[in-house]
């Protein structure tokens, strides 16, 4: 499906996953990918958030009341087991080289099912619109018309997923 993503697209999801870790979460859920939408000041998505007075610092106060941050700590969970991760890591990279533990480690964050379905929703929304990607808009208007913390948000602050879709459309036309 990534495929389809325009560059942009590609760049918000990619920041949705530092947004998770920016919040100590170890997955992707649809108040990340709202959060990265909404930090990419250049999209029209952003642009439509913005114009309807939706500001990124208030959003992600919002998802931290929201869901709060994460305490999960892989060194501290492993200690409370008596694994002290730092001597495991000088071990492996003695015996394989500097780096090694991160050359193995693809560091994605899982998508909670929720965000795998904005995604496609996405997908459906560019369609709908005879757009020949995907872009931010499309991920905004799927969070808009899924399920989630996202479309919460969105809506508690009057931004359903019609009054959305009807942002868009105008801000693409103009």
């Amino acid at each position: 499906m990534f495929e389809h993503f325009t560059g942009r697209a590609r760049k918000v999801v990619a920041a949705a996953q530092e947004e998770s870790r920016a919040l100590g979460h170890r997955w992707i859920g649809t108040e990340h990918l709202l959060l990265a939408v909404a930090g990419d000041p250049d999209s029209l998505a952003a642009q439509v958030l913005a114009d309807a007075g939706l500001e990124l610092g208030a959003l992600r106060s919002a998802v931290r009341d929201a869901i709060g941050e994460g305490t999960y700590d892989d060194a501290s969970a492993l200690a409370a087991i008596g694994i002290d991760l730092h001597a495991v890591k000088q071990a492996v990279e003695a015996a394989f080289g500097e780096g090694a533990l991160e050359r193995t480690r693809s560091g994605c964050i899982p998508f909670t099912p929720r965000a795998k379905r904005a995604l496609e929703l996405a997908l459906r929304e560019a369609k709908a619109l005879r757009h020949p990607s995907i872009g931010a808009e499309h991920l905004l208007l799927g969070l808009a018309h899924g399920e989630g913390v996202a479309r919460e948000l969105l809506e508690a602050r009057g931004l359903d997923y019609e009054r959305l879709r009807a942002l868009v459309v105008d801000a693409r036309a103009a």
